[in-house]
């Protein structure tokens, strides 16, 4: 649902983009008879009530009743690779099938990551997407990220340094992807 409303809402009305802190926080989605944010979707529901800032290392201590019913039980660091938020260094939108949930975010993850990642070995240097900083506590942290990676054949080992990359935020709509 989030990946479809940004699609639909950007398309009708690109310029709600040019304030991307209004947009997102902007209680404009409908669902249920109760109007949600883009920012309550994702740091309330999907990312189990996270701060949206402190790197995903602070809870918010007082959820509302119903984010409480709809969050996850648990965080899932996979979806960050699957929210597309209208730029271009967002994941691509897919359709998720619940009964392939989880082989589909693992290939997404891989899919995005393997575009996003270069190592070069003369520096021992990772470039990554700028995702893995703003959540870095999503993903167990620096260790946590190297894990990754190194799980995905995208560094040699866990010495590699990792640099963050600029995050294109053009806005790049109509980006879909099979899984």
């Amino acid at each position: 649902m989030y990946n479809a409303y940004i699609q639909n809402i950007l398309t009708k009305n690109p310029e709600k983009y040019n304030d991307r802190g209004s947009f997102f926080k902007d209680k404009q989605l409908n669902i249920g008879g109760k109007l949600f944010s883009f920012a309550d979707i994702e740091h309330g529901i999907l990312r189990h009530s996270q701060h949206e800032l402190f790197l995903g290392y602070i809870t918010r201590p007082f959820p509302d009743n119903t984010e409480k019913m709809l969050r996850v039980k648990k965080r899932n660091w996979h979806i960050h690779f699957a929210l597309n938020c209208g730029a271009k260094s967002c994941p691509p939108v897919a359709i998720y099938d619940e009964s392939r949930i989880d082989e589909q975010l693992g290939a997404g993850a891989k899919k995005y990551l393997t575009a996003f990642t270069s190592y070069r070995k003369e520096e021992n240097t990772a470039y990554v997407t700028s995702l893995f900083s703003w959540f870095r506590g999503d993903f167990n942290g620096i260790k946590g990220i190297k894990e990754i990676l190194l799980k995905f054949h995208l560094i040699p080992d866990t010495s590699v340094r990792l640099k963050t990359s600029e995050y294109d935020w053009t806005l790049d709509l109509g980006n879909f992807v099979d899984l």
